[in-house]
């Protein structure tokens, strides 16, 4: 089921993740739901998979914490 607003994302997302990273986290989970899920590709956990994906590509947990990742910071890694 696509998510309309973040606060209608799971509370394990949005306990978590800074407001940008749940609106990366939504744009994804609702493209793959509409192209995936409607075609019998993936399930919803499939689609909760590339959401977490899509966050992952731009933050990193540090400490617990995700933070949106920088070219220079990435660069150390």
């Amino acid at each position: 089921m696509p998510y309309s607003r973040n606060e209608d994302l799971p509370p394990s997302v949005q306990h978590v993740l800074p407001p940008h990273a749940q609106d990366i986290y939504r744009a994804a989970f609702n493209n793959a739901w509409e192209q995936r899920v409607r075609s019998g590709e993936l399930d919803e956990a499939g689609v909760h998979r590339i959401a977490w994906g899509a966050v992952k590509r731009q933050y990193r947990k540090v400490g617990g914490v995700w933070v949106r990742r920088t070219e220079a910071a990435d660069a150390l890694w």
